[in-house]
């Protein structure tokens, strides 16, 4: 009787010990690392030292007038941003050179376009062209399923004067099949008033890869396999398989214009389902956002250009004093799989709660 309730613990112990190790290998403490390279000028974030993001700040790249997060890659694998115009793919669009990776700018800041400026800007519009610069690192913390990214970057007019001074933290997130990225951006108007122009190139932004975009009705321009732009003479909507969904019920294009506390784009790339959500929050100016999400791989969340989304029903052209500050907190919920609008919301009222 004695050996049977010892080989019984014996069992017992040994299936906790089993159901511990299974509950790790479902739940791993994903540890996030953060590298900054200096001779690159760029911060890598490593997740188990797998490369998830990098916040690129170099200068020396013509096409690149801002900082940005590039490339960003899902939990299972899968790059879920364009890489044109920095390592373009076959098969994939070759439109606006200005959207890349992930970022945060406007297209109209007392008449300065932070948004359109890239290498492909012709002479006579460069006059109106703002560049957004890194600064500096200010802090880098490493964890375990967390880790954080202080900078801070100068809104440049074209003759080099700093017209904003931006403070941004990145928080980056690995979850159980998920991925999160926030971003708290903190603009500050430095020797005078800036207005913020209603204008629908805006603001908090990221330019998705070809298989989350929306089948197209018309022909479009492709990459090559040597990466080169070509006319594409039919209709080719191969491996495309996006789909946009509200908060508010919305789908497909008919978000754009639309005002949303957040919004979903699904799809499949390398046979792997995967979501790419971006959160407004109710402290930001102009909640709930406007959305500016094309169907070609824009998707971006828009509080300024009230005006332009209503039809001239609303206006903001919102503005800061010399010396004043707002801040905006948005964030980027990438999960393995389709969407679940109940599991979104879910994690909407997270972050809300959080923020």
């Amino acid at each position: 009787m004695k050996l049977f309730k010892n080989g019984s613990l014996f069992f017992l112990i040994s299936l906790i010990f089993v159901n511990c190790i299974e509950k790790k290998k479902d739940n791993p403490e994903d540890y996030v690392k953060i590298l900054n390279n200096e001779t690159e000028q760029k911060v890598d974030v490593l997740i188990n030292d797998q490369i998830f993001t990098s916040y690129l700040y170099r200068d020396n790249i013509p096409v690149l007038k801002k900082t940005v997060l590039y490339p960003i890659v899902a939990s299972n694998g899968v790059t879920i941003t364009r890489g044109f115009p920095l390592e373009t793919r076959p098969g994939e669009r070759t439109d606006h050179p200005h959207h890349i990776g992930a970022w945060f700018n406007y297209g109209d800041a007392n008449g300065i376009d932070y948004w359109n400026n890239s290498d492909a800007i012709n002479e006579e519009h460069k006059h109106k062209m703002g560049i957004i610069r890194h600064d500096q690192i200010i802090e880098i913390i490493d964890g375990n399923s967390k880790g954080e990214l202080l900078v801070s970057a100068n809104w440049l007019k074209p003759d080099g004067e700093i017209l904003l001074k931006e403070k941004s933290k990145f928080i980056f997130y690995s979850q159980t099949n998920q991925r999160m990225i926030d971003r708290i951006a903190t603009l500050t108007a430095e020797k005078e008033h800036v207005l913020f122009n209603d204008n629908k190139e805006g603001a908090f932004a990221i330019r998705v890869a070809r298989q989350l975009e929306h089948p197209s009705d018309h022909p479009v321009k492709l990459s090559d396999m040597h990466g080169k732009e070509t006319d594409v003479p039919v209709l080719n909507n191969e491996g495309v398989s996006g789909n946009y969904l509200s908060s508010e019920g919305i789908e497909g294009m008919d978000v754009w214009g639309k005002r949303a506390k957040w919004i979903a784009l699904d799809g499949v790339i390398n046979n792997k389902e995967v979501t790419v959500v971006i959160f407004d929050n109710p402290k930001n100016v102009g909640y709930p956002t406007y959305w500016h999400a094309r169907g070609y791989g824009l998707f971006a969340a828009n509080p300024f250009g009230q005006n332009v989304f209503s039809e001239g029903k609303e206006s903001l052209n919102y503005s800061l004093k010399a010396g004043d500050s707002v801040t905006f907190k948005y964030r980027i919920l990438i999960i393995d799989g389709e969407k679940n609008k109940k599991k979104i919301e879910s994690e909407y009222q997270k972050f809300i709660k959080e923020n």
